[in-house]
């Protein structure tokens, strides 16, 4: 017997366990059990921790000496120069959310809460599978994270660029 698919074990046992937690709070078929899930990741948490640690602790003594306390250095001091992992995080979940297939199949049982993806699917049936149709759902399916991309490129590329300078 040769599998169809090979899913890997951790991501199936994650979303058996999402499942049952969706179910037992009645979040079956909700716009809620499709985006809570994505919302935090570890890559997210792991990101950001070795961002802030990068932060230089000069920072917050100029702070503290101009008078700023913890949600003003957040604010006025953290918050702009952790633009770049932000959109970051921001563009990864948005492409892992919109590419997810298996979790929207299991959560949603209407057509009308499914994603594109879910829906490319419908393209192949037991009489094969319609290419040409498959392939102009996959374009449509794409535009959006190219447009996103787009709008956070120069983002990116700041980060990037303002990433080895000291000052």
């Amino acid at each position: 017997m040769v599998a169809g698919r090979i899913l890997p074990l951790p991501a199936v046992g994650t979303e058996a366990g999402l499942f049952s937690w969706s179910f037992n709070n009645s979040w079956i078929d909700t716009y809620a059990a499709l985006t809570v899930p994505f919302m935090g990741s570890a890559f997210s948490i792991f990101l950001l921790r070795q961002f802030f640690i990068g932060i230089p602790n000069e920072l917050w003594d100029a702070a503290r000496i101009d008078g700023a306390g913890h949600l003003r250095f957040l604010i006025q001091i953290v918050l702009p120069i952790s633009r770049a992992p932000l959109m970051t995080i921001t563009l990864l979940t948005f492409i892992a959310s919109w590419n997810s297939f298996l979790w929207p199949l299991i959560v949603t049982n209407s057509q009308r809460l499914r994603p594109i993806t879910v829906g490319l699917y419908n393209f192949s049936d037991e009489a094969g599978t319609r290419t040409h149709l498959l392939m102009a759902g996959a374009l449509i399916t794409i535009a959006p994270i190219i447009v996103l991309y787009l709008f956070t490129q120069k983002t990116f590329t700041e980060g990037i660029a303002t990433t080895g300078l000291k000052g």
